[in-house]
């Protein structure tokens, strides 16, 4: 249960500095800043993924593919900054983020486990 609920507020906090940096001034220190804690909140979330598998009876699901697919692309993101490519970074970043957000929205739907935790439906 404390890896879920690690791995929610997590998420949440991850949303909220994604979008920070998504509004600020690119290229500034705290860009930077707040683009490392997102980047390493993102990663959290993606691996604990691996440790919640309550919802398909202890197995893995195709869920766990976004997770791997977060992982690989949020590190091209940090690759293609290094090598001065912003438009891909850019590109990478901010569909980890967009994806980030829809499926925080999925996990509330009814009949999910997130949304039986919170008490919603």
């Amino acid at each position: 249960m404390i890896v879920i609920v690690s791995h929610l507020l997590i998420a949440v906090i991850a949303i909220g500095f994604g979008i920070k940096n998504l509004i600020s001034q690119k290229g500034t220190q705290t860009h930077k800043i707040v683009g490392w804690i997102w980047v390493l909140s993102m990663f959290y979330v993606a691996l604990s993924s691996f440790w919640i598998k309550e919802i398909n009876e202890g197995y893995y699901s195709v869920i766990h593919l976004l997770s791997i697919y977060v992982l690989v692309t949020i590190t091209l993101g940090i690759y293609f900054l290094r090598k001065g490519n912003v438009k891909l970074h850019k590109s990478f970043m901010v569909g980890n983020l967009i994806g980030l957000i829809v499926a925080g929205i999925f996990t509330l739907l009814p009949g999910r486990y997130i949304s039986q935790v919170l008490g919603l439906f």
